[in-house]
């Protein structure tokens, strides 16, 4: 029972910080920037919907939902690579390949963040393989 709080309590903490930190960083100004928020928001409404409802229904849907955050989370690495990687071909146009993308790992756009969204997903991956073996 301990484990299962803590689990919620991780899974809580990562939701309102990344929400928060997508919103001060007012990222919701086109449609690629809401798939985290809306993946989160999803993952939550899952979360409420197996605390009181735990069917198989419910449970594939909460396990499709994360595969899609986790996969949305690899994707925003992508997209975070490619527009540093874009950037710094504009600034240094003349520099080889390796440079540019050594740069774009440092560059404006915080590279590796959305890997948070996988973290998020592997929290809730967990929840659930708990609450499968509490049964």
């Amino acid at each position: 029972m301990r484990l299962k709080r803590v689990i919620l309590l991780a899974f809580a903490l990562i939701t309102v910080g990344t929400v928060l930190e997508l919103y001060l960083l007012h990222h919701y100004e086109s449609i690629y920037q809401l798939i985290p928020i809306l993946c989160i928001a999803l993952i939550v409404v899952s979360v409420i919907a197996l605390v009181f409802l735990r069917t198989i229904f419910v449970k594939n849907s909460f396990k499709f939902i994360l595969l899609v955050t986790a996969l949305s989370g690899v994707y925003g690495v992508y997209l975070h690579l490619y527009a540093n990687y874009e950037f710094e071909l504009e600034i240094r146009p003349s520099a080889d390949t390796w440079d540019l993308i050594s740069e774009s790992f440092s560059g404006a756009l915080p590279a590796l963040a959305p890997f948070s969204m996988v973290v998020l997903a592997l929290i809730g991956y967990s929840y659930l393989i708990l609450i499968n073996q509490k049964q």
